[in-house]
């Protein structure tokens, strides 16, 4: 799996704050009003933020799993100031972490979990293991929120000609086999809604983009640098014109006067 650097993840923390599909939360608040016990696994933790942002908008004491297999995001996402510090209600959450890799969790791991969350996940999956992620959690029966994957479609403004280029071979890219996966990029969130409409499950998917102007400059600055080096990996003959294009965009973000909507999907899944 992909590794961040934390302070990439610190740098989008508000962005990913401001862009989840709040219209979601009721319905796992409704789900986890019926457990006895809220138990919440954040898969792919990072630095902590879904927790922090997730576990003050939902009811009762909750006891927060934290998986990655980042030793050193794991860390970050312990430290006192990371972690969640009250729920909806004002009770306790306890937070713990595990190490490990989350692609070989399996229903009876997931026994008394209430949701399996995650941020930024499906992408870096495959199909195979989207879907043995999906039947493990319809297996368990606990609740399932998938924010913020990409999707594929972003909007620059001012436009020009050469976004297309760089954006089919951002896609590409992200759907690359590395280390002998296919993994999923844009096509996630149709594979993983596929997969847990055919296992039976009721599921809802709502846009959840993220929109960057003046405001947000050295997010899209950081954004628009990854964006375009990827897609210069998955095609180096673009090399020669994307790095004009970039020295333009960049040059455009630090006076203010660019503007992006990169789209994500948010998926939430509840027990049948």
């Amino acid at each position: 799996m992909t590794k961040y650097a934390p302070s990439w993840l610190r740098l989008r923390e508000d962005a990913d704050a401001a862009a989840r599909a709040t219209e979601l939360l009721e319905p796992v608040r409704a789900f986890l009003r019926t457990q006895d016990e809220v138990v919440v696994r954040d898969l792919g933790c990072g630095t902590g933020s879904l927790g922090r942002w997730l576990a003050r908008r939902l009811p009762g004491r909750q006891r927060w799993i934290l998986h990655d297999r980042d030793p050193d995001l794991l860390t970050h996402a312990l430290a006192p100031t990371s972690r969640p510090d009250h729920s909806l209600d004002g009770s306790e959450v306890e937070v713990v972490a595990e190490q490990r890799d989350i692609t070989e969790l399996r229903a009876a791991d997931l026994a008394g979990t209430s949701l399996v969350a995650a941020s930024a996940l499906l992408d870096l999956l495959t199909a195979e293991e989207m879907t043995r992620l999906a039947e493990a959690c319809v297996e368990a029966r606990c609740a399932v929120l998938f924010t913020l994957s990409v999707s594929g479609r972003v909007g620059l403004s001012p436009k020009e000609r050469f976004d297309v280029e760089i954006s089919d071979a951002f896609n590409a890219h992200q759907r690359r086999v590395t280390d002998g996966r296919w993994l999923l990029g844009p096509d996630a969130v149709d594979v993983a809604f596929g997969v847990f409409e055919r296992l039976g499950a009721t599921v809802r998917r709502a846009p959840s983009p993220w929109r960057l102007g003046a405001d947000q400059a050295a997010l899209t600055a950081e954004w628009l640098t990854g964006w375009v080096g990827a897609a210069c990996e998955q095609r180096p003959e673009l090399r020669p014109d994307a790095d004009a294009y970039l020295r333009w965009r960049l040059s455009q973000c630090a006076a203010g006067e660019l503007t992006a909507m990169i789209q994500h999907e948010d998926l939430l899944v509840v027990p049948s």
